[in-house]
């Protein structure tokens, strides 16, 4: 169970909510909602217990699970595996056993004795702790994850980012707690994987917090929905199912609305009236007293709900190139005695746009990162081409550096722009005032999203690496993105599950990993984006 009180959150000196009060216990499954930037991954960040309110107060009961937009594992030589029975202390009683057979298998008869012992110790805390059916049940929610045996059995630093990442959904499902605090839990999932996901958390006994813009998930799994509202700085509360939800919501606004004119045409009325009475000497009481009538009435009004701002997202006009920017020729790569892909070849034309498919793990973000220059392949070389200008937007946003400000990753982006057009461009990405100022670490997920893709406008590139750049974003920011792709006159090489994206693009072309044949793009392979 998790209970707020008076919650104040604060980013720099913006007020994000204030006075927030709820509590979330077993059986309550709540859907968080409100645009980029409202605050929403800063409420879960405190709830989960990683940042503290500026005033009022959080209590936990039970064990929390908290999925972040952007999970970081310290250890990256840990198994994928192991990694998920971390969550019930599994892993390691495991370790310890295998270890202890070994040891009964080769040391001396006064010795084997006391390792069959401590062997018999460690098989009962195993067994306490759920045993082989709790393995069972581990293996069941990694495949359903689409996290097969051959990707558990390998290091968590050889994993995609979108693997590592179910990595940790399938570690916090499995991990027993009493509430869910999930942040964008579909990101990187495939159909199959958000199908099993919504019958899981839609007959989940305890308690649940989840962010998404995944309206079909919403509309099967949660039965509250809390509205964080960044124009008033409140979170609504509204106790009943996503539909209702709307309908509700639209009628609080159609009444705020309502209240708010025939307040103001009250208050209108009594300051013309007290207007007239100030002419007169005798009256100046009583029209000072109407006055504050009027005064009194508009300031217990609610706020009318203000559009929500939405980032202005256009590139401008490329840099001039060669006929082909950029060519790769035999490239391969392999972690350990996994084989990513291999000998992988494609030319990437003046303006042409390209699909990249293939299923989870194929090293469809390892192939974006040799084009940018991140990871050198094993085999085979990138050759730029002449002008080559390239952006690249990562799906974990490692092209930001996190310990810089808002305003000095956008400096290095372009270090010819003014700080008065670093400023403007932010501005137009919803990133005004003290919020340039901020370090890129403390942003959400959309936010980081927002200012990557504000790096990439003042890049002038002429060749677009775009891996996932709609994942975090609510409906009418990704709409913006959407409409930007169309628009952009230079190439663009994609990675998506977003079908949407996809059809902005309008591929020429798309390149299937892990065996890297290109094929002329046509509807058929639609249906392949959400299986990626």
């Amino acid at each position: 169970m998790i209970t707020a009180t008076g919650v104040e959150l604060r980013a720099g000196s913006r007020l994000l909510v204030e006075n927030a009060n709820f509590r979330v216990g077993p059986g309550q499954r709540v859907g968080l909602v409100g645009r980029n930037g409202a605050g929403k991954t800063t409420l879960t960040k405190v709830l989960a217990g990683e940042g503290q309110p500026a005033a009022g107060t959080v209590s936990r009961g039970g064990q929390v699970g908290y999925l972040p937009q952007d999970p970081r594992t310290a250890d990256l030589s840990i198994l994928a595996r192991d990694r998920v029975l971390s969550a019930r202390g599994l892993d390691d009683i495991i370790r310890r056993m295998r270890e202890t057979e070994g040891e009964m298998a080769s040391v001396i008869d006064e010795t084997r004795d006391a390792a069959m012992e401590r062997y018999s110790r460690l098989e009962a805390e195993f067994v306490a702790g759920g045993g082989y059916a709790a393995e069972s049940e581990a293996a069941t929610i990694c495949a359903s994850l689409a996290l097969p045996d051959r990707v558990l059995e390998q290091p968590l630093g050889t994993l995609s980012g979108g693997q590592r990442r179910r990595v940790e959904l399938a570690r916090i499902l499995f991990s027993g707690s009493d509430t869910l605090l999930l942040d964008e839990p579909t990101n990187h999932l495939d159909a199959d994987s958000i199908a099993w996901l919504r019958d899981f958390l839609k007959v989940w006994s305890g308690g649940l917090i989840v962010i998404s813009h995944d309206v079909e998930l919403l509309e099967a799994v949660v039965n509250q929905v809390y509205h964080l509202d960044a124009n008033r700085s409140a979170l609504d509360v509204y106790n009943v199912g996503w539909k209702k939800y709307l309908e509700a919501r639209e009628t609080d606004e159609k009444r705020r609305r309502r209240e708010r004119q025939n307040a103001e045409k009250k208050a209108s009325v009594l300051m013309a009236q007290a207007d007239k009475m100030r002419a007169k000497a005798t009256k100046a009481t009583a029209a000072q007293n109407m006055a504050k009538r009027a005064e009194k009435l508009l300031s217990g009004l609610e706020e009318s709900r203000k559009a929500d701002k939405v980032a202005k997202l256009r590139f401008p006009t490329p840099a001039p190139c060669g006929r082909t920017p950029i060519t790769a020729e035999g490239l391969s790569k392999t972690y350990g005695s996994l084989e990513v892909f291999t000998d992988v070849s494609l030319a990437i034309d003046r303006g042409s746009r390209v699909v990249v498919l293939g299923l989870n793990g194929a090293g469809k973000t390892t192939l974006l990162r040799m084009l940018g220059g991140i990871e050198k392949p094993d085999t085979g070389e990138v050759v730029a081409g002449h002008g080559l200008r390239l952006g690249y937007y990562a799906q974990e946003h490692e092209t930001l550096d996190t310990s810089r400000t808002v305003l000095e990753n956008m400096r290095s982006a372009s270090p010819d722009l003014t700080d008065t057009q670093v400023r403007t461009v932010l501005g137009s990405f919803l990133f005004s005032g003290d919020d340039a100022d901020k370090p890129a670490g403390v942003l959400s997920g959309g936010e980081k999203t927002r200012l990557a893709l504000a790096t990439l406008v003042v890049s002038g590139a002429n060749v677009l690496l775009l891996d996932e750049p709609t994942n975090n974003l609510d409906p009418a920011s990704r709409e913006e993105v959407l409409d930007a792709l169309r628009r952009y006159e230079g190439a663009i090489i994609l990675v998506t599950h977003d079908e949407g994206a996809v059809e902005a693009l309008n591929p020429e072309r798309v390149v299937l990993l892990p065996d890297g044949e290109e094929d002329l793009w046509n509807k058929g392979y639609l249906d392949l984006v959400t299986l990626a």
